[in-house]
């Protein structure tokens, strides 16, 4: 498939995903809305932090590390044995799963069964949801690896929407069944997302659209594990891989889920702050989640089929390096227009949005603090999550292993001033942290970013320098929209905090329009693809 081909297909996978996470965060946002009327804060806080948790640890551990590996290089490969390794991922998700669940059943805190019931069969649902979501991992990868946009955007959306029809039911009939509500959600969730891929496998292999796609696979048997008479049962050099992105992805889920870790671990905060330190968090990374995590995932994706993992830039074609630099810089400044935008417009419109979506509960106390910082945070999240797509589409096996050791030094760093910062700050400690990891983070990717292109004429870190007449319009808009919100929000009735939406508004369309008028090859890039 030539470059060009793998861009677009790149690119309208990744706004296809953006569009998906647009209805992932609307439901998951309208949930937590509707839930907080019928059900306590600490129920809430057990599901989201806690089980949540639980869930996410144990599909990070088992297959985080196979997808990285088995998405790397071209999609022309020996399947067999890619699709052998890729079965592996569902014994170590029982592992982790057993390992993991006793840990959550019997050394950490249980909740009170008068404010949250049925927390042992929370977890074991949880665990077990991990499970069955691993049964569907080689089908996951073979439609990631091909470009199936509609597939993943098809799977996720039922399954989204089976999973809030069954919450909303039954916390309507029977709020009373607590954690069972949540249980019961998450297993149809799982099924429902396993299902979608298998029968799309079931009706596409052997089909007339597979013959003239030259699909690599035939059957849905050879979809099972399977031995090869005289050859390996895997691909040893894709296993070597996953190891060391193994090693990584541990301290990486460390680093991206710290604060959950220090509440489930060290009890922090209750399970009542723990609830509306996720509702916050949830409304705070709402952009980030749509937008940054499906361009992370397709574009790492694009790099890995455009250039070849472990070569310098000399030795890759020039026409190839040319079109990833150049991605490379658009999609950083992209991305940091987004981070900046969010960051100016979030500091002054932080209680206000607090304040319609849930009341007093959230906009009074730390709140708004916390979504003012959780702004900052996500400029940071922005660039990383570029800059990582790459390094890690590029690195090879010594590079990864060489950087497992720097995350395990910023691990330990990072969960020590968590733990400080928490005990001076509250839960506005964990963004404030968030924020040292990720600038630490992108240090150690974009100086990989130099030093790899540093011997051709390529320099994508451009992308990190705004127009000067724009970086100039963001500082007034800031000043105008803070002493707007003094002079108006919040509590001087809807008239004022009219009048401050529309402050903010108008400097919003003044940065577009200077947006449009100094990044011109940005946005020819955007409308492009």
């Amino acid at each position: 498939m030539a470059a060009q081909d793998v861009l677009g297909q790149t690119a309208r996978l990744a706004s296809s995903s953006a569009l998906l996470q647009v209805l992932f965060r609307v439901v998951t946002f309208g949930l937590n809305a509707f839930t907080l009327r019928y059900l306590s804060r600490e129920l809430i806080g057990v599901v989201n932090v806690r089980l949540t948790l639980l869930y996410s640890t144990v599909g990070f551990l088992a297959r985080e590390a196979f997808r990285r590996a088995c998405l790397s290089g071209s999609a022309k490969r020996n399947w067999t044995k890619t699709i052998n390794l890729l079965w592996l991922t569902v014994p170590l998700g029982v592992f982790w799963s057993l390992i993991l669940g006793l840990v959550w059943l019997y050394l950490l805190e249980v909740p009170d069964p008068s404010v949250v019931p049925h927390y042992q069969a929370g977890v074991v649902a949880f665990g077990l949801s991990a499970i069955i979501e691993l049964l569907g991992e080689p089908f996951w990868v073979l439609a990631q690896a091909h470009l199936f946009v509609r597939l993943k955007v098809i799977a996720e959306s039922l399954s989204v929407v089976s999973k809030c029809i069954l919450t909303v039911t039954l916390v309507i009939l029977y709020p009373h069944w607590g954690l069972y509500i949540f249980s019961l959600a998450q297993l149809l969730y799982v099924s429902v997302l396993v299902a979608c891929y298998v029968i799309y496998f079931v009706m596409f292999l052997g089909s007339p659209e597979a013959t003239k796609k030259s699909f690599p696979v035939a059957r849905m048997k050879a979809l099972l594990p399977s031995f090869v008479e005289d050859e390996t049962f895997v691909n040893w050099k894709e296993a070597r891989l996953t190891w060391s992105f193994f090693k990584q992805s541990f301290l990486k889920q460390i680093l991206t889920e710290g604060e959950r870790y220090m509440m489930t671990f060290l009890n922090v905060l209750n399970f009542g702050d723990q609830g509306v330190y996720d509702i916050v968090n949830n409304l705070g990374s709402l952009v980030a989640r749509f937008i940054f995590l499906p361009i992370e995932e397709s574009f790492y994706v694009f790099f890995a089929k455009v250039l070849e993992r472990g070569k310098t830039v000399k030795d890759q074609k020039q026409d190839d390096v040319a079109m990833a630099a150049n991605v490379l810089e658009l999609l950083l400044k992209f991305v940091l227009l987004i981070g900046l935008t969010i960051t100016v417009f979030g500091y002054a419109y932080s209680q206000l949005a607090l304040d319609i979506y849930g009341g007093s509960m959230l906009s009074a106390g730390t709140g708004p603090d916390l979504l003012r910082c959780y702004s900052l945070y996500v400029l940071f999240l922005a660039v990383n999550g570029v800059t990582e797509c790459f390094t890690f589409a590029l690195m090879c096996k010594e590079e990864v292993d060489r950087y497992n050791f720097v995350m395990l030094a910023l691990s330990f760093i990072f969960l020590c001033i968590s733990y400080f910062l928490t005990h001076w700050y509250g839960s506005v400690g964990f963004i404030l942290a968030n924020c040292f990891n990720m600038g630490i983070r992108i240090a150690h990717s974009t100086h990989y970013i130099h030093h790899y292109f540093r011997e051709s004429t390529h320099r994508p870190l451009t992308g990190l320098l705004p127009s000067p007449a724009l970086l100039l319009l963001y500082f007034i808009s800031a000043v105008v929209t803070a002493f707007s919100e003094v002079l108006f929000c919040c509590d001087k009735g809807w008239m004022a905090r009219l009048v401050h939406i529309s402050m903010g508004a108008l400097c919003l369309a003044a940065t577009f329009v200077t947006m449009f008028c100094t990044e011109t090859k940005l946005i020819h890039f955007v409308r492009s693809q």
